[in-house]
């Protein structure tokens, strides 16, 4: 039984692979604006002329992959796959702490949303499937794929369903179809952005340190907007508290950091890593 699952997420990974290595390509030879590459890894982690080889070397990695699982049953391309997303899932966790506003890329520029939880979710999951396929027949995968049979089809199915879950990506596309615009582009009432703002966990988490629950000042950039609250330090020196919200997705990124009247930040937070100008 758990031979057959295993065997079953070959057509799984070979979609997402197959998936993400077209849409790098495709956004690393039509970057749709200036610095678009600037917020998606694995671009974001390098200077600015490497950003476009990085991206498709990314690519590259993901094509052989991709034709060593379909075309042979050798250990070493199931492993291979196995290190490529566990390493992706490091890469993804630095991400999410040090540069919170850099989307994954895995998908291309439609992978701008800031790293999360599903994000991380989905790399865990297909590290997962990677690893179990070492235990499957040692077959080309594309004779699994041709060959599926009625019981292999729910555990397939499922593979995808639960990827399909773990993909923020969808939400942003079905956005993008219906507003046919990109995020940065997208007119949204900063009262909407402030009520996600006192919805989440960040607000909930720093609100006893509020002198006033009023902003002080808001602004946007891009895709995020910007609420800065005066209050204090967990010290009690006087602060002034910034918040920032994605202005995309249905559970939005929110992130928040301290600084002092001269704009030094009091308590080093991803904010001020990933973007020193709104600090």
């Amino acid at each position: 039984m758990l031979t057959t699952i295993a065997a079953a997420q070959l057509p799984a990974l070979g979609a997402l692979l197959a998936a993400g290595a077209l849409a790098k390509v495709r956004t690393a030879m039509n970057e749709s604006e200036p610095n678009a590459l600037s917020r998606l890894g694995p671009a974001a982690l390098v200077v600015d002329h490497w950003r476009v080889p990085a991206l498709l070397g990314c690519a590259a990695g993901e094509v052989i992959l991709l034709v060593g699982l379909m075309a042979t049953g050798h250990s070493l391309f199931r492993w291979g796959a196995a290190t490529f997303f566990a390493v992706s899932t490091y890469v993804l966790w630095e991400l999410r702490r040090r540069r919170p506003d850099v989307g994954c890329g895995c998908f291309g520029e439609v992978s701008a949303i800031p790293v999360g939880l599903r994000s991380l979710g989905r790399t865990m999951v297909l590290t997962a499937m990677s690893v179990g396929t070492v235990w499957a027949p040692p077959v080309p995968g594309w004779t699994m794929v041709a060959g599926l049979t009625w019981s292999q089809l729910p555990a397939v199915a499922g593979g995808l369903l639960l990827l399909a879950a773990l993909s923020p990506e969808i939400e942003e596309a079905a956005a993008r179809l219906r507003h046919r615009a990109p995020c940065e582009q997208r007119p949204l009432d900063p009262a909407t952005a402030l009520s996600r703002l006192r919805s989440s966990a960040a607000w909930r988490s720093h609100e006893r340190l509020l002198s006033s629950t009023d902003p002080v000042d808001s602004w946007r950039e891009l895709c995020w907007r910007f609420f800065v609250y005066p209050g204090h330090s967990h010290a009690g020196a006087p602060a002034d508290v910034v918040f920032a919200i994605y202005l995309s997705g249905r559970h939005p990124a929110v992130r928040v950091a301290m600084v002092d009247a001269a704009g030094r930040p009091i308590e080093i937070g991803p904010l001020q890593e990933s973007i020193p100008v709104s600090a």
